[in-house]
């Protein structure tokens, strides 16, 4: 818990600011080699879902932001609702499910 009462999950390194910082391109979740390295999400505590903040990834080591299909997703079944628009894509995301950071 921070200063305001705030919980973070999987807060963002100095790494991480540092590659979203020299992001230049911005491709659709499902090009190609992408990979994953933050998807943000925010919310209120008693607000029943989680609004996307921003989401970057790689392309074969190279920082970019990523477009998603989706602007919320459910507190609850947050994975499987992933999993669900990812499987509509017809594509598994790497790195998706093992990236995501919280803040409410």
């Amino acid at each position: 818990m921070n200063l305001y009462g705030a919980q973070e999950m999987n807060p963002l390194t100095t790494a991480q600011k540092a590659a979203q910082n020299a992001a230049r391109d911005t491709v659709d979740w499902t090009e190609e080699g992408l990979y994953i390295t933050r998807l943000r999400l925010l919310s209120d505590p008693g607000f029943p879902v989680w609004d996307v903040s921003y989401c970057y990834g790689e392309i074969s080591g190279e920082p970019v932001s990523v477009n998603l299909p989706f602007s919320q997703l459910p507190k609850y079944g947050m994975k499987k609702e992933l999993y669900k628009e990812a499987k509509a894509t017809g594509k598994f995301i790497k790195g998706l499910f093992e990236n995501i950071s919280t803040l409410q």
